[in-house]
């Protein structure tokens, strides 16, 4: 597990490029890390633009629509594949697409996000709906061949998401009865089940790899507990009208998912910002649940609960992931710098933005929403200074990918 978790120190002088083709289109991450960190900058700016009404044109779909639709599948969906291309190779020793495979996956991804404000519906959504397809078959066929079933799970969500897209364009154009906003709830509910699944594949790992003599015991018990209790709990919050019941189902998979948290011994990570990162935005998993429970209850709002996952977990394991695995794979040192720290502090202050003024100062919503949505598109600025030239050349220590 060491050799996976140190990091690479760069060599003085030039380094061999032993791989071959363009490097940015050797691994899924490094397209897809670059278009989300792009899209991330200009999609969020655009909705306060549009949530003021100072724009003109307007996407194909409803503001608030766009605005939800293409966080989830045009910005989250990205980094999952982008991730999930790149961990494919290493979890089954098989080549996962790249050049020019690679190349029409990130322009398929590519012509959805533009065709939101160029083209009509039909073709928007018939865009849209093809990649996660494509990128689901891919990762079975890889993890069928290799006999990895332990991960075909993350491919089941994948084709579920895919699933919850078709069925949010359906709606849209008014084949089925029912809410567009529906498709995106379940959407995000099924983003949450691949940030608990995944992070529950590297955080641990990265921790102890990081930490030496730490040793973290994941008890299967308790796994299965909080998979079954957060299953249950989104299931409940994106079919179901609210009740009691739906709020006791989310409070118990708060409690568990924070016994998970605590297992992973996070303290541990005080002095390491590439990992802390990724221990506080997990936090915001149960948070999230936590908030929901109290709607189902009809304390509080849904939004407070919905940008706790969506800005929250998701914008923060996001902004943590695509920092620490872009450093391991283009063989640079697992250690942020303070420009990175900056971003992970940014992404954390717009998930509190969002999450507590609606809360408790619901007449500064307009102001918090354009100040969350600049430090939002600050955090993945800075990422963007520092990442675009490190995913654009080869690999410091001369490996391919």
């Amino acid at each position: 597990m060491k050799t996976l978790i140190q990091p690479v120190l760069a060599q003085p002088g030039p380094v061999a490029d032993n791989g071959t083709g363009w490097p940015l289109l050797r691994l899924g991450f490094r397209p897809f890390y670059l278009g989300a960190a792009v899209f991330a900058c200009l999609a969020v700016p655009m909705w306060v633009l549009l949530f003021l009404g100072h724009t003109d044109p307007v996407p194909v779909l409803p503001p608030l629509l766009w605005h939800a639709h293409e966080m989830l599948f045009g910005f989250a969906a990205a980094v999952i594949v982008g991730f999930l291309m790149t961990a494919g190779k290493a979890w089954t020793g098989l080549p996962t697409p790249r050049g020019g495979a690679m190349a029409a996956l990130a322009l398929l991804w590519l012509a959805a996000r533009i065709s939101a404000w160029v083209a009509p519906y039909p073709v928007y959504a018939a865009l849209d709906l093809l990649l996660l397809p494509v990128v689901a078959t891919v990762l079975v066929r890889l993890l069928l061949r290799a006999d990895n079933r332990r991960n075909l799970p993350l491919a089941g969500l994948l084709g579920a998401l895919a699933l919850a897209n078709l069925v949010f364009h359906l709606s849209v154009l008014a084949y089925l009865p029912l809410p567009p906003v529906q498709a995106l709830v379940a959407a995000l509910a099924l983003i949450v089940l691949i940030e608990t699944v995944m992070a529950g594949r590297v955080i641990p790992a990265f921790t102890m790899g990081a930490t030496p003599g730490l040793r973290i015991r994941l008890d299967p018990t308790r796994e299965k507990a909080t998979a079954l209790a957060s299953v249950a709990a989104l299931a409940w919050w994106v079919f179901a009208p609210a009740h009691a019941a739906g709020a006791a189902l989310l409070a118990l998979a708060a409690v568990l998912q924070v016994s998970r948290l605590i297992a992973w011994k996070p303290w541990c990570t005080r002095s390491r910002p590439i990992l802390w990162i990724l221990h506080l935005s997990y936090a915001w998993i149960p948070v999230g649940f936590a908030l929901l429970a109290m709607n189902q209850l009809g304390w509080i709002g849904a939004s407070a609960g919905i940008h706790a996952l969506a800005v929250g977990a998701t914008g923060g394991l996001i902004i943590g992931m695509v920092t620490r695995t872009a450093r391991g794979h283009t063989g640079r040192p697992l250690l942020a710098s303070p420009l990175e720290v900056a971003a992970y502090a940014l992404v954390m202050f717009a998930a509190l933005l969002r999450v507590l003024v609606p809360l408790v100062a619901p007449q500064f919503l307009v102001v918090s929403v354009v100040v969350a949505a600049g430090a939002w598109a600050l955090a993945f600025a800075m990422y963007l200074a520092l990442y675009t030239p490190w995913l654009l050349r080869a690999r410091l220590d001369g490996k391919d990918g």
